[in-house]
């Protein structure tokens, strides 16, 4: 899909879904926040955004979806989340379980569930146990064969959708003896299922995503027959790890989505609340603290950006991209989250405000991107097995190898670049040392620096800051890869398990995500609509990343601020999202009463 169409198809779904502070509209925050408040599965909100076709956007157009791109369903969920992170979730848990089906299935299995989809039938993933939690070669659901298909026995436990849903993919034990090969995947419709063999168990309740259906399913010899088996038996593990790439890329929707709508409620706020004879964004230390959630926020649309596209451009580089960004996005924006707690103050902590009510609900609700398909261990361990392999490809790459990647990258972060038919077949498990964004990192810093000697005046001077600052951080990957080696020759067998190993992936993600802004910026320059890019933004975003090395030093000074500051206040003041897409929301009446209280 191009720029013009997703832009267009964006603006329909916001149109469709109006002003969420209006309590007339389709997803007002009023109702939102009911459901929230009474734990009750929003069935309206998810019913009414499938007959709008949200989901099919997410479904291989072959079998009778309208999906292109990954990145149309995951920028279509932004619009969604950033009213309620609930409803989002319940129709990105139908999506992503779909999934191993386009990996795996065959063409007749994979058109009767999206038939099923469009006539309002929800699935759900059941991949996780209560005893084993990640450790899918360690799961105890067992499918015995027996003539004419399989009887499954086991429980599967925190399982989103698993009581809604007619449909639940299950991961289980076909092997003798647990291993990689030793478990298969099998489409379980609950209907077809003889009485006395299923289960659903009780929903957990929640910190957040409170109306969330939550809970499991216990099977007793339940039979289902051959044709259930999803691709070839012993193959559940690799076709699960690749369903979980996609996952881990496109969930960060939900903290984007959460921490844009926490902005924009902090921003009614800051704009009109007056205090010693100015506004609060008037403020040096709160527009301070805006601006670098800004920021962060914008490393966090950059990272995805890239992570989302990979899926398509440079599938077999997907472990890599998808375990950086499931790591830095939830962690990054989680303490951003907390910097707009300070501004707001007592607000915040509000649960039945008129206005702030749903600012709690998206603090609450972003939390679980951390922890949902593979947590910080689990990808930053994924991350820790390939780093060697990645550093030594970085320092030793031929000027060939980064011609490449640098041509990749600009599909990779070009938003106006059109991208491969998506064929999730193709991505890897591990990456063989590829990582075009850093690869194509130093070739970002040269073109930045094109851009800055084109410009003038205070933007060519920061842009010209922010390449050197993107130089000093990529220039850190030799000494990483010499600290890597060390570490390794020191600990020996134990270098794969140490907690060292884990801070060196924490450093190379932020690397990748430097790379990711820098080569944003450069292939959205021209591209994007103003006030975007921003070489002030840029300098900022690039400051975030750099304060997690050096925490107290600061390359951005006060009119610096206040340039990031406009940026900010234009994007608010024009109901855009703040993204690099710089989608138009739909339109406000007005700003609130009850936000200047």
């Amino acid at each position: 899909m191009s720029k013009a169409d997703l832009t267009a198809l964006a603006e329909e779904l916001e149109r469709y879904l109006g002003d969420p502070s209006d309590d007339g509209s389709r997803m007002s925050f009023r109702r939102i926040l009911d459901h929230d408040e009474h734990e009750e599965y929003p069935f309206g909100f998810v019913s009414q955004l499938r007959r709008w076709g949200v989901h099919e956007h997410s479904l291989p157009a072959e079998q009778g979806g309208r999906a292109g791109n990954v990145e149309t369903g995951f920028n279509l969920m932004r619009l969604v989340a950033r009213r309620d992170c609930t409803t989002a979730t319940c129709l990105v848990i139908t999506n992503l379980s779909f999934m191993p089906l386009w990996i795996a299935g065959t063409e007749e299995q994979k058109s009767s569930a999206i038939a099923a989809m469009k006539r309002g039938g929800g699935l759900s993933w059941g991949l996780s146990e209560r005893d084993h939690g990640s450790d899918l070669i360690a799961n105890e659901m067992a499918a015995v064969k027996v003539e004419g298909g399989y009887e499954l026995t086991g429980e599967k436990w925190l399982i989103g959708n698993a009581t809604v849903a007619d449909t639940m993919l299950v991961y289980a034990r076909t092997g003798s003896r647990n291993g990689p090969g030793a478990y298969s995947i099998f489409i379980v419709d609950k209907w077809e299922l003889a009485a006395g063999t299923v289960e659903e168990l009780p929903g957990e309740k929640l910190h957040g995503l409170r109306a969330l259906d939550l809970s499991g399913l216990r099977l007793d010899r339940a039979f289902v027959p051959d044709s259930a088996l999803l691709g070839a038996e012993g193959r559940g593990l690799e076709i699960a790890l690749k369903a979980t790439q996609v996952a881990r890329s496109v969930i960060g929707s939900l903290p984007l989505s959460a921490v844009d709508t926490g902005l924009r409620l902090t921003l009614d706020f800051t704009e009109g609340r007056v205090i010693f004879g100015t506004t609060v964004s008037d403020v040096p230390y709160s527009r301070r603290q805006l601006t670098e959630v800004f920021a962060d926020l914008m490393i966090a649309d950059a990272m995805s950006l890239g992570a989302v596209r990979c899926l398509q451009a440079a599938p077999e580089q997907i472990s890599v991209w998808s375990s950086a960004v499931k790591y830095l996005v939830p962690t990054l924006l989680e303490k951003s989250m907390s910097q707009l707690n300070t501004v707001l103050g007592a607000r915040f902590f509000l649960r039945d405000h008129p206005h702030y009510g749903p600012y709690q609900k998206m603090l609450r609700d972003l939390l679980v991107a951390n922890i949902a398909d593979g947590n910080t261990v689990v990808n930053l361990r994924n991350l820790g097995q390939q780093l060697d392999g990645l550093l030594n490809t970085v320092r030793d790459a031929s000027a060939e190898t980064r011609a490449a990647a640098s041509e990749r990258a600009a599909v990779l972060f070009g938003m106006d670049r059109e991208l491969p038919g998506y064929e999730p077949w193709k991505q890897e498990l591990f990456s063989r040392g590829a990582d075009d964004a850093l690869l194509a990192g130093p070739d970002g810093v040269r073109r930045l620096r094109e851009i800055a000697a084109a410009a003038g005046g205070a933007e060519r001077e920061r842009l010209e800051r922010a390449a050197d600052a993107a130089e000093e951080l990529l220039g850190r990957t030799a000494a990483l890869s010499d600290r890597a080696a060390a570490l390794r020759a020191r600990l020996g067998r134990a270098y794969g398990h140490s907690a060292e190993l884990f801070e060196l992936s924490k450093e190379y993600c932020l690397l990748h995500a430097a790379a990711a802004c820098v080569l944003t910026f450069v292939h959205a320059h021209g591209v994007s609509e103003a006030p975007l890019p921003s070489g002030a933004l840029l300098l900022l975003m690039l400051e975030r990343l750099r304060r997690h090395i050096h925490p107290v030093e600061q390359i951005t000074d006060q009119s610096d601020i206040d340039e990031v500051m406009a940026v900010l206040r234009g994007l608010h003041q024009e109901d855009r999202l703040f993204s690099h897409w710089q989608f138009a929301l739909a339109k406000r009446s007005g700003v609130p009463a009850a936000a200047r209280r």
